[in-house]
């Protein structure tokens, strides 16, 4: 049996939690027994915000958890085997490296970190630990984005030609102290959400060799609130991903379209689809509803009680991502220009 603890239990922190009970309730080799957050009002069944409809809704009993305030004092009174770090951004690489430090296993959410240098001293520390670490690019274990890796993997319906993938909703105004709309603490949307579609285009496509982003801000002190990318390959394919987060709307989507030679690739409002050029609908059927953040964690925990490769996710590719996202940042900041990746 894994001994968990969640860092961290604002909306995100939320989401997480509905998962680890769920763990303990259908008996899986995961028991979450300490809690620890800041804001002591998060233990009291305190209704945080989130745009995925059904995140973090739940109520809870947080008496059957250790609770704590501090995580330097968590860490040292519990005997745990691995953490899940849910914390702004610009704590991620400080608290991922406490955590390897003390022996423990890290699960960290996306994005990784602010910075590339940042990235290679997490991943450097797992090393030298022996620990795993991994970052919640969940996408790659969403059903609908695993379909599409599929599809790309098997060549069934030949090579991708073109990509274009979607990301927003209204502005994520339910962060503590409104980090999230701070530049310096958490990126904009470029870090926060657009680093999802980042994530999904380097898995499917592989590194591009540069791309060209524009970018606006809507809110004073924060990142860049809207971007559109477009990824230059060597390759004959066309993608391009676009990330807005002050739609004057209280609803949020991820959608794509990704063209085969064989047929087409859809994620809506209304599920996966795939057509073939022929018109035949070749839709799989998922054997489950549940979204990436329940198997992302049973994945992790998998890898450290059977000691396998990290074949998914690994950190590396995490800061690969990073890698990306900066020259996308770099470009707005140039109006456009072509930035390669460094």
């Amino acid at each position: 049996m894994l001994k968990a603890a969640l860092i961290g239990v604002g909306s995100m922190g939320r989401g997480h939690l509905d998962n680890y009970v769920r763990y303990i309730q259908e008996e899986k080799s995961i028991r979450l027994v300490a809690i620890c957050d800041v804001d002591p009002k998060k233990f009291t069944n305190y209704k945080g915000t989130l745009n995925i409809k059904g995140v973090g809704a739940q109520d809870y009993d947080f008496s059957m958890f250790h609770l704590y305030t501090d995580m330097d004092e968590m860490l040292e009174k519990e005997e745990l085997d691995m953490v899940s770090i849910i914390l702004p951004t610009y704590l991620h690489c400080e608290a991922t490296l406490k955590c390897l430090a003390k022996g423990l296993h890290v699960f960290c959410e996306k994005p990784m970190a602010l910075n590339p240098d940042d990235c290679t001293k997490m991943i450097e520390a797992a090393k030298k630990t022996g620990k795993y670490l991994m970052i919640g690019q969940c996408l790659r274990f969403w059903h609908e984005y695993v379909a599409l890796k599929d599809l790309v993997n098997s060549g069934k319906f030949g090579k991708p030609l073109s990509a274009y993938f979607f990301r927003g909703g209204s502005t994520p105004l339910w962060s503590y102290q409104n980090w999230l709309l701070k530049e310096e603490l958490g990126g904009g949307a470029l870090f926060d959400q657009h680093v999802h579609d980042i994530d999904m285009i380097q898995y499917l496509f592989g590194m591009p060799k540069a791309v060209s982003s524009r970018g606006v801000r809507f809110y004073e002190g924060s990142g860049y609130d809207a971007v559109t990318t477009n990824y230059i390959y060597d390759q004959n394919l066309v993608v391009n991903a676009q990330d807005d987060w002050f739609l004057a709307t209280d609803s949020f989507e991820m959608i794509y379209r990704v063209n085969f030679e064989g047929g087409t690739a859809f994620m809506d409002a209304h599920g996966f689809r795939f057509t073939t050029r022929d018109g035949e609908d070749v839709t799989p059927t998922f054997t489950d509803s549940d979204k990436g953040y329940y198997h992302e964690i049973l994945y992790f925990a998998g890898l450290i009680e059977n000691q396998k490769e990290n074949t998914i996710n690994p950190p590396e590719s995490s800061r690969d991502t990073i890698r990306i996202l900066m020259a996308e940042k770099e470009s707005c900041d140039q109006g456009g220009a072509v930035v390669k990746i460094k």
